[in-house]
């Protein structure tokens, strides 16, 4: 498996316990749709490596408790600590409309209702409180508060993201 064709879901944050179970990051909208997981695959060293679940139990703030087949002991379990974890993109569904999915959007031209052209999609920053488009416009990085209206069409055949800007923002990083 390839990451092209997976969607990064978080990391191994830490230990939990000593048989080998770990705390999960669901670094993602909604934790709760990954409650049932069977499988997921581990970054190590560059490979997406699959491991099978044996149980999950979610916590709070987009944490899980994971019992993960083979990892019985902190020693295993201490190896996994801090890598990224990854789902093929093929299980989520097709989105619509102005739904989209973070990672679906990064790299797509950026264009904004009154100055055009505003760079390309580097990443949508998941702050819980306030979560953010970053741009990339040459050398310079545009933060666009990602809230209801902003984004107003996904065009994903051209890959652009039509945005009405906050009045007055993008000129601040342009000027």
């Amino acid at each position: 498996m390839d990451k092209a064709d997976c969607f990064h879901l978080g990391y191994v944050a830490k230990l939990h316990g000593f048989k080998g179970e770990v705390s999960l990051f669901f670094d993602v909208t909604n934790p709760g749709d990954y409650a049932n997981l069977d499988a997921l695959f581990i970054d190590i060293n560059g490979h997406l490596t699959p491991f099978f679940i044996e149980s999950i139990r979610l916590k709070n703030k987009g944490f899980a408790s994971v019992r993960l087949e083979g990892v019985n002991d902190e020693e295993s379990a201490r190896r996994l600590l801090r890598k990224d974890i990854y789902l093929p993109a093929q299980i989520l569904p097709e989105l619509s409309g102005l739904n989209f999915y973070d990672h679906e959007v990064v790299g797509f031209k950026v264009l904004d209702e009154k100055h055009g052209d505003i760079g390309v999609l580097g990443q949508v920053i998941d702050f819980k409180v306030n979560p953010l488009l970053q741009i990339i416009k040459g050398e310079k990085e545009i933060l666009i508060p990602l809230r209801e209206g902003v984004v107003t069409k996904v065009d994903r055949e051209a890959k652009e993201l039509h945005i009405t800007s906050p009045e007055g923002l993008v000129a601040l990083y342009l000027d």
